[in-house]
């Protein structure tokens, strides 16, 4: 006869593995098999999610200001996707969030030339701020890394994937925020947030940046199925944008420093930085199946 447990006991349990998954002890994400374990962290099993998506960035460059920073570490774009729906006579779907919690992961890119790369004194015209900049950097701190962030929820995440593979119109519209890290800059220094992202309708086709700014030419990658036509993937897309404005950067420093280095930062990278200014280009490998196929493997 199979002996119950007893409410206290149940209850002890529960705490112990509410206490586990705090300390980092959750659950593994489903180990999925073959090239669907690229989709482990897809919320299949969720009723509201027709497909699973995979984009990982390997290459190109955002442009923020004057500041180029070339993406060399890459950075996975993850999650469900919803039934498409028809706006304004084309078909977008929504991601839905990774199930570990990243469904943009925080990968940091080296900044060229550390922190003196990305702050040259002498381009400053204003007087006090330059000569603050010269005060503070004199020293030379280097090694500062920009990481791309998700900066509203996944569901604010669009795919259009006729769009991605006609090469016409916005194929993925992805709100997001730079952080600069450094030890002097602390831990909150941002160029957009959640109230002003840095919002990005990337094409593969051509970009419409404002008169006078030359428009950027994406590519639609390689198709090819696998895992017996059950995966999708476009191999070396490049998804570009150059129509996007950029706001001041903030929090640099933390309390009271801030009224110093945002202004530093913000000269030398040249902000804010209207649409046409800016650049983002992408360049990935994606893959994308049926939810049924992933609960299936």
């Amino acid at each position: 006869m199979r002996k119950r447990i007893s409410p206290v006991k149940l209850t002890c349990l529960s705490m112990l593995a509410a206490g586990l998954a705090a300390f980092g002890f959750a659950p593994a994400a489903s180990a999925h098999t073959g090239e669907f374990s690229k989709f482990n962290y897809c919320p299949s099993t969720n009723p509201a999610v027709k497909n699973c998506l995979q984009a990982v960035t390997y290459g190109g460059k955002v442009k923020l200001g004057k500041k180029n920073v070339p993406i060399v570490n890459p950075v996975t774009l993850q999650g469900g996707l919803t039934e498409e729906e028809e706006v304004s006579e084309t078909f977008i779907a929504h991601m839905v969030a990774a199930t570990n919690g990243e469904t943009l992961t925080k990968v940091p890119q080296p900044v060229p030339g550390g922190l003196t790369g990305l702050v040259n004194c002498k381009e400053i015209t204003i007087g006090w701020i330059r000569a603050s900049c010269e005060a503070v950097f004199e020293n030379g701190f280097t090694g500062v890394n920009a990481t791309l962030e998700l900066a509203k929820p996944a569901s604010e995440i669009v795919v259009n994937e006729n769009a991605l593979v006609e090469r016409e119109g916005t194929a993925l519209v992805l709100p997001v925020k730079v952080h600069l890290e450094n030890p002097l800059l602390g831990s909150s220094c941002y160029v957009g947030s959640s109230s002003t992202p840095l919002l990005w309708n990337l094409t593969t086709g051509t970009t419409k940046p404002p008169a006078g700014f030359t428009p950027l030419k994406g590519k639609s990658g390689g198709a090819s199925l696998t895992e017996n036509s059950e995966i999708f993937n476009l191999k070396g897309a490049e998804l570009v944008e150059n129509n996007w404005s950029a706001p001041t950067a903030s929090g640099c420093g933390g309390f009271l420093i801030e009224l110093v280095l945002n202004p530093i930062i913000n000269a030398s990278v040249g902000l804010p930085a209207g649409a046409g200014v800016n650049e983002a280009v992408l360049v990935n490998n994606i893959a994308r199946t049926s939810a049924a196929a992933v609960n299936k493997h």
